[in-house]
């Protein structure tokens, strides 16, 4: 290769690397509390996601049933920059009569959803 090829290929891959968009890190739960709350549900979610200000956070969970509705949402009003993982709380959640598992997935202000949704089972 020469030396005019090899500069040639180097700077193509810069500008490749310049002009392609980086997928954004999403949210992961890392973990799921459940307990009864009075008539309903409080659910413990633990968040990691590397957050960097206003710009890129975590701002939200939400609890789904089996067919994907959503049953509940936790806004998550800021940045968590310095408290990683953190765990925020949603409580008085109703959950239609014999549910046994929900799904939680988290939101991330630039990636949006993205991941699996975890399979948490309700205590009875």
């Amino acid at each position: 290769m020469t030396r005019f090829t090899f500069l040639f290929c180097a700077a193509l891959a810069v500008a490749a690397a310049l002009v392609t968009p980086v997928r954004a890190a999403g949210p992961e739960i890392t973990g799921v509390e459940v307990e009864r709350d009075g008539m309903g549900w409080r659910f413990h979610v633990t968040v990691l996601h590397p957050d960097t200000g206003w710009d890129h956070y975590a701002d939200g969970w939400e609890v789904l049933d089996a067919d994907g509705a959503v049953l509940a949402k936790r806004k998550l009003h800021h940045p968590h920059v310095n408290e990683q993982p953190f765990t925020r709380s949603l409580g008085n959640v109703m959950l239609p009569d014999g549910t046994r598992e929900v799904w939680l997935r988290a939101h991330c202000s630039v990636a949006n959803w993205v991941g699996e949704a975890v399979k948490v089972s309700v205590p009875y």
